[in-house]
Parts: structure tokens; sequence; C-alpha cells
């Protein structure tokens, strides 16, 4: 087991390598919270849902929606390492007419099963996914991220109602708790805490892990599997910029690209830890 972990740290490592040259050639971008996210994606789409890279679109497929929708750079690396389109589409994030765009686009991106930016709103198509998938009787399962400081909008809690109310044991959503937003600490800004008793009183059952092991990311979801009647949510504590020395913890990285310099020590940074992981293995 040991092993895996080590092979998706390596694909983590990886994917935050994606997301700081996507950022880089689009020159913007958000680079902190893709970075704080990378080991969520990865275990999801590596070691978690079933989907089919060579069929983006079937229909048994578990979900996925980014509900923090800026945070995609990273999202892109893993769907491009899963194989659902080229690497060096990461290279035209954000261009005119490319296919990877500033939020995820479900009608030109494969592997992107909604389109998702307006903060709030990517929990309640979840809902909605999760919902249908027990109307129709299908086994498939839902998987949401959303951000500590999308937290503060009030549709996440109409969404949050609605699936308690429906027993929609069949949805997980992940918190990326990084503890940063674009203005500043998600404390300062609007407190959203005791989060977890939140959730709980709105009738989810709740883990509070750390979002960058993959032990812990594998056991609240195996946990969730055996939650019956209600919607599970997983606090997940992680470091934004994650992986990046300079940009660890530093708000001012919640949304900007690295210049020449920046990009530079970043990728030296990420690569020398490719390196060493896939030496380890």
């Amino acid at each position: 087991m040991a092993e895996s972990y080590k092979k998706l740290e390596l694909l983590a490592a990886k994917a935050r390598l994606g997301a700081i040259i996507g950022t880089y050639h689009a020159k913007s971008g958000h680079p902190g919270g893709s970075l704080s996210a990378a080991d969520i994606y990865t275990y999801l789409y590596f070691n978690e849902m079933n989907v089919k890279s060579d069929d983006p679109e079937w229909a048994d497929r578990d979900r996925f929606v980014l509900s923090k929708g800026h945070c995609c750079p990273s999202l892109y690396a893993v769907l491009a390492l899963k194989g659902f389109f080229d690497w060096s589409e990461l290279e035209s994030l954000r261009h005119v007419g490319a296919m990877l765009q500033g939020h995820p686009d479900m009608k030109t991106t494969p592997g992107i099963d909604m389109s998702s930016g307006s903060l709030g709103q990517g929990v309640s198509a979840a809902c909605g996914m999760a919902f249908a998938g027990k109307l129709d009787n299908k086994d498939y399962r839902v998987y949401t991220v959303l951000g500590d400081g999308e937290c503060e909008e009030g549709q996440v809690w109409e969404a949050a109602m609605f699936a308690a109310h429906n027993k929609l044991d069949n949805l997980v959503f992940f918190v990326d708790q990084n503890g940063l937003q674009i203005d500043g600490t998600v404390a300062e800004v609007c407190g959203i805490e005791p989060l977890d008793k939140k959730f709980e009183s709105f009738g989810f059952e709740v883990e509070k892990i750390d979002g960058h092991s993959f032990e812990e990311i594998e056991k609240a979801l195996n946990k969730a599997k055996t939650v019956k009647g209600k919607p599970f949510a997983i606090l997940a504590k992680t470091v934004k910029g994650k992986g990046v020395s300079f940009m660890e913890n530093e708000v001012g990285w919640h949304g900007k690209a690295c210049n020449d310099e920046e990009f530079k020590v970043a990728t030296a940074e990420l690569e020398a830890q490719i390196a060493r992981l896939e030496a380890e293995l």
C-alpha cells in the first residue's frame, strides 16, 4: 500500500508541475488553490473514481464537479495524466479558442462533467447528479470539491439541505481547507468555523483529514461508502501553494502566475520532487 501512495505522490507532483506550466503560459490563473487540491484530484481519478478516458461520457461513470472552478489547472493536469487529452494542451491554458479555459467547460474539455466557476453553484449541480442517480437506480457516485472560502456562499448550504433531505449517500463533498481566499484568511474575511458542526447540523456525516495524506483520503472515502441515508463531507486541511516553497501559505498566490524567474524556481523544485519520487519507486 505504501508503494501505491508513493505512485500517487509522484502523480500529484506532476499535476502540480502541470498547474505551474499552465498558469505560466497563460500569464494568469490560480496556482495557489490548484496546488492545495492536487492530492485530492489525484486520488479521486487514479484510485477512486470509475471513469474511462477513452469514453468520457460513459453513462455509468462516477461524476466529479469542481465547484471551486478557478482551481482547474491541476485538475487539467490530472486529466492529461489520466489520458483524457495530451499534456501539451496545458501550455494553451486560457488562450482564445483553446480546449482548456480558466474555468472548467464541459462542452469543450473531455473529462469535465460540469461547467463551473460561479462559487456555490457547482455543489448544487453535484447534488442534482447524485439525485438523478438515485432516481435512475444507478450505482455511480458523485464527488465535488469546494473551497473553504466558497463555504461563505449561501447556495452551498441550500445544496447541503437538499442533499441531506434526499438522503444522497452517493454524494461526497470535499472541502479544500487551505485557510486562504482572495482577500485574506477565511477566518478574517468571514469565519466559517466550526465547519464540521455546521455540516453535521445540515445532516451530513463528517470526517476531518489531512488533505495531503493519501492514507487519510483513502480511509475517509472508504468510510463514506459505508454511510447510508446521508451525504458525506470530508474536511481536508491543506496548504495553499503546496509543493512550491515561495507559494505555500501566501495569499498573494491565489490568483497570479509566475514570472520568468519564479517559473524557473517553481519548476526546479517540482522537478526535483518528481525525480526523488521516481527514484524511490
